[in-house]
């Protein structure tokens, strides 16, 4: 079961990536494209042109990880997005995997707790 670490962030590329790079190819898209170190612990999302792979590359302390799926019909709904790079929360890549798309949704006033300054 593929569970993200509560403090990294999701980074979804939105730029086509060829699905046949693996782990070093991929941490090289987080640098160029992404602008992003492969290394921080964050996960970055990439998506093939037709739309129909997914991979997801994080660092974890023992060493890179590559989360793989691909699908048999139908294809991941990117949405709208104009930059090479788009920030997601857990529960939109849950969505983004489980092929939902929400076309209007409100979001309501949540407590956030203060983080302290170091």
């Amino acid at each position: 079961m593929f569970v993200p670490a509560a403090n990294a962030k999701i980074w979804l590329c939105v730029q086509p990536a060829d699905m046949r790079k693996s782990f070093s190819g991929l941490a090289a898209l987080t640098k160029s494209q992404l602008r992003q170190d492969p290394l921080s612990g964050h996960y970055f999302v990439f998506i093939n042109k037709r739309k129909t792979q997914m991979k997801i590359l994080y660092f974890d302390p023992a060493g890179y990880c590559l989360w793989s799926k691909r699908l048999e019909q139908g294809q991941f709904q990117l949405g709208q997005g104009g930059s090479d790079c788009r920030s997601l929360s857990w529960s939109n890549l849950q969505l983004l995997i489980d092929g939902i798309e929400v076309k209007k949704y409100r979001q309501y006033k949540r407590y956030n707790h203060p983080t302290e300054a170091l």
